[in-house]
């Protein structure tokens, strides 16, 4: 069974930064694509950022976060992070890291998610 725990959050000033890791532990077969997710109060859980495994990383972030978040990836160490810069009050959420693992069960990749960590924006 893999488990997924997030680490980081906080409280920050906005325009102030935070950088957010979730590290993959467990019986670890392979991890594809990782992925960071938030719910705010009161609104559903939506997408952040995904980086997949390859070569070559690619990324891919949602346009509320674009140019402010970075999605990176320590392969090895089963880790990835989220550098958020530029932080505003409409980022205070709850920040969930997703994992595509392989699954030998089944055959297949399955997500695993973590259990979240609170980042809060306020003056």
């Amino acid at each position: 069974q893999v488990q997924l725990v997030e680490s980081g959050g906080g409280l920050v000033q906005p325009g102030g930064s935070l950088k957010l890791s979730c590290t993959a532990s467990g019986t670890i077969y392979a991890i594809n694509d990782m992925s960071w997710y938030r719910q705010a109060p009161g609104k559903q859980r939506e997408w952040v950022a995904t980086i997949n495994n390859g070569g070559v990383q690619r990324t891919n972030y949602a346009d509320s976060v674009k140019g402010r978040f970075s999605i990176s990836r320590d392969t090895p160490r089963n880790t990835v992070y989220l550098q958020m810069n530029s932080l505003k009050p409409e980022d205070t959420a709850v920040y969930y890291c997703k994992a595509e693992n392989f699954d030998v069960a089944s055959a297949g990749y399955v997500d695993v998610w973590g259990q979240g960590t609170l980042v809060t924006v306020s003056a």
